[in-house]
């Protein structure tokens, strides 16, 4: 049945409609996927701002592109846009299965020029075509990939879909390096895990053909430095704790916290991990040997009432990295339960009177921040942060008992960047 574009003549919030047209721009039979999203939030219905964006070549079967979830979370970092339309090619026969490697390549003009009368004709009719032409931007999707090829998908029962990928990425203009990642389809634009990778053979440039080495020395996920940072606020220098400082990180991802943690810093440590999948996931591509750390799976939750009893059984140092996804306002951490009283005593009585609890934070709002903070301060004694500056995470530290910022933990191995840049940043609020 032929598709009647008079239904996008209003915008109407959250309706999301994707379908396939020949492609004008070509004289084989290859299809172009188009997707049309109305905004969830309200916006000025009389004059609404619509935007299109070309979807990358290769990267069509990419979660980012090819789920409704992926293309509201574009969406909702585009400020006060009402419509999106995203265009690319249709992949064919099992693509979805064996993604092609992608390479970056630049947008040439003429593509979005010959494009733009269907553009015109997906608009809502508040816009004359004057409006369309000077109004409606063609967007170039950037987020320093220049080039990736996917190792394994895999399927979790409580995380969903996941791709593991290798990419190459760019640091700073002339810089690049390569890593490993791990990305969940619920959430797809967020990178859930991420490591440096370095080619066995220096003469090895690219991503295909090339054998990697795990790089476990560094973190380079934004937030992970910070929270080792947290570790300041212990208060006791490695040497002066009786045996081996000991960390309980709930949220395993692909390990590179409770490795470097081991690794870097001589912790005794145990991870909390509900999805089996993922932990496998975590020692086969990651890096996570056994001997780094001991790993319950588990609800986290549950693992914290159980052992908040056993007197035997505390912690230097509680890690908790959880999030959780929301169709409307995308990606926040940690879940609401762990806002829970009971939660935060539970946690609160499995470290010792030095302990730390550093969590990591993606609030979705002021208002869902602000309440996290109140119940923090109503079971720990003191509350810090650390502004990540990557304009979402935020590190949260409570303490047990008061902290004497003289005398902070610190040890040999710390890197440079978590003592220098982020230690100064701790501030009590």
């Amino acid at each position: 049945m032929a598709l009647d574009v008079r239904v996008f003549e209003n915008i109407s919030p959250s309706r999301f409609v994707s379908f396939t047209i020949p492609n004008p721009n070509s004289q084989s039979l290859l299809l172009l996927r188009v997707a049309v999203l109305d905004s969830p939030v309200h916006f000025n219905e009389s004059s609404p701002r619509i935007a299109a964006m070309l979807v990358p070549k290769h990267r069509e079967t990419d979660w980012i592109f090819s789920t409704e979830s992926g293309h509201l979370q574009i969406l909702l970092n585009l400020p006060n846009i009402s419509r999106l339309i995203l265009i690319g090619d249709n992949p064919s026969g099992d693509d979805s299965d064996s993604p092609p490697v992608y390479h970056r390549r630049i947008v040439e003009d003429d593509e979005s020029k010959r494009l733009k009368p269907l553009v015109v004709a997906l608009s809502p009719k508040t816009l004359t075509g004057e409006e369309i032409d000077d109004d409606v931007p063609f967007l170039i999707y950037e987020d320093k990939v220049v080039s990736s090829v996917v190792i394994e998908k895999s399927f979790g029962s409580f995380v969903g879909e996941m791709v593991i990928e290798n990419v190459e990425i760019e640091i700073d203009e002339g810089t690049r390096e390569f890593r490993r990642r791990l990305r969940f389809k619920r959430m797809p634009n967020l990178v859930q895990s991420d490591i440096k990778i370095i080619p066995r053979s220096s003469s090895s440039c690219s991503l295909i053909g090339s054998e990697f080495k795990l790089d476990l020395t560094e973190l380079v996920h934004p937030y992970l430095a910070p929270m080792v940072a947290g570790l300041w606020l212990i208060g006791s220098r490695i040497g002066e704790l009786e045996g081996r400082p000991k960390a309980l990180c709930i949220g395993v991802g692909g390990g590179g916290l409770l490795s470097f943690l081991k690794l870097q810093l001589g912790f005794e440590v145990t991870g909390v991990e509900i999805d089996p999948e993922v932990v496998r996931v975590a020692r086969r591509y990651f890096g996570l040997e056994e001997s780094f750390a001991r790993v319950h799976v588990e609800d986290g939750i549950e693992f914290l009432k159980r052992v908040c009893d056993d007197d035997d059984t505390k912690f230097d140092v509680l890690m908790v990295d959880l999030d959780s996804s929301d169709p409307i306002h995308g990606v926040s951490a940690p879940p609401v339960e762990f806002l829970a009283k009971d939660v935060l005593l539970a946690a609160r009585t499995v470290l010792v009177p030095s302990g730390v609890f550093v969590v990591n934070v993606i609030p979705p709002n002021d208002v869902f921040y602000q309440e996290l903070k109140d119940e923090f301060r109503q079971v720990f004694t003191e509350l810090y942060e650390i502004d990540v500056g990557n304009g979402e995470n935020f590190i949260l530290i409570a303490t047990v008992a008061p902290r004497d910022r003289k005398n902070g933990f610190i040890g040999d191995d710390i890197t440079p960047a978590v003592l220098t840049k982020y230690i100064d940043a701790i501030k009590r609020i």
